[in-house]
């Protein structure tokens, strides 16, 4: 018997099968989400796991089995943020998991529609610029807003009792203190805000009924109530468009998530509402994104 067999399992080798394993199960980043993995076993960033992987540092035995039973879970196309239970918004580190929509690269860019609208506001003196969130899910759009725009007041609202336990984390996590969650219906929410709000920012569910998404991360993992929004995707949007009109104030902004395909329907439905300077915005990858109105 050679002396292979006695050989410790290095970072090196780990992360080729590993990426491997991923590339073969369909994983579009397999280098990336196996860097990735193994890091939170180790408890190391990604730079870090390049780090060892180029000195063949030798990894532990359980380590070793932690990243295994990682990978597997990857593999079967479990979302990597279920497994790491973090997923990273613009400059935020959010905790996810079952129950709550993962949020996405698309969204950031969305995100900063909004914070753009709100630094742009000129309150009255002694005044603070005041936005909400419709429908927070894990608080992403909400406490990226509260963070970047200091200066303003973030008020979140969510009605699922699990998506709203992620976010009751990640705000006391983050800790801004410009910013609240209500647990309530977009439909029904804050009337005690009615004509005082500078920005509503909202990323209802706007999946047509009939269009499964193709990722199995999405389709088997992201809660039902926050991808589908009726036959034609915007059953939801309508009662954002409702409540948006009661809470801004003449001259607030509104911005609406919607799919690469939904913009004119968007604009027809927001401009059939009385909205103003409705316009779709492209995001990074030239695909529409979301729709911009005017009170």
């Amino acid at each position: 018997m050679t002396d292979t067999a006695h050989r410790p399992v290095t970072v090196r080798s780990l992360l080729e099968r590993s990426a491997g394993i991923l590339a073969a199960s369909g994983i579009l980043d397999p280098q990336v989400d196996a860097e990735l993995l193994i890091g939170h076993v180790l408890g190391a960033s990604r730079g870090r796991v390049q780090s060892l992987s180029v000195t063949d540092a030798p990894i532990g035995v359980e380590e070793s089995l932690a990243v295994v039973e990682a990978v597997e879970r990857r593999a079967a196309r479990e979302p990597l943020q279920h497994i790491t239970g973090v997923a990273w918004f613009r400059s935020l580190e959010l905790a996810v998991g079952p129950g709550v929509f993962v949020p996405r690269p698309e969204t950031e860019f969305v995100a900063g529609l909004g914070i753009d609208a709100l630094r742009s506001v000129m309150p009255a003196p002694d005044a603070q610029p005041l936005a909400v969130d419709l429908g927070t899910g894990s608080g992403a759009i909400a406490l990226a807003l509260a963070t970047e725009v200091p200066h303003a007041q973030v008020v979140a609202v969510e009605n699922s009792t699990a998506a709203f336990i992620w976010a009751r984390q990640n705000f006391r996590s983050v800790a801004a203190d410009n910013a609240r969650l209500v647990f309530i219906d977009l439909a029904d929410a804050l009337p005690e805000l009615d004509g005082t709000v500078d920005v509503v920012v909202s990323n209802p569910p706007y999946i047509p009924l009939g269009a499964i998404p193709r990722d199995p991360e999405v389709r088997l993992h992201d809660p039902a109530h926050a991808l589908y929004g009726g036959e034609d995707g915007l059953d939801v949007v309508h009662h954002v468009s409702a409540t948006a009109k009661r809470l801004l104030r003449p001259g607030g902004s509104l911005v609406v998530e919607h799919g690469d395909l939904q913009g004119p329907d968007m604009r027809a439905l927001l401009q059939a509402d009385g909205w103003r300077a409705v316009a779709t915005h492209r995001d990074l990858t030239l695909r529409d994104r979301a729709t911009t109105a005017i009170r």
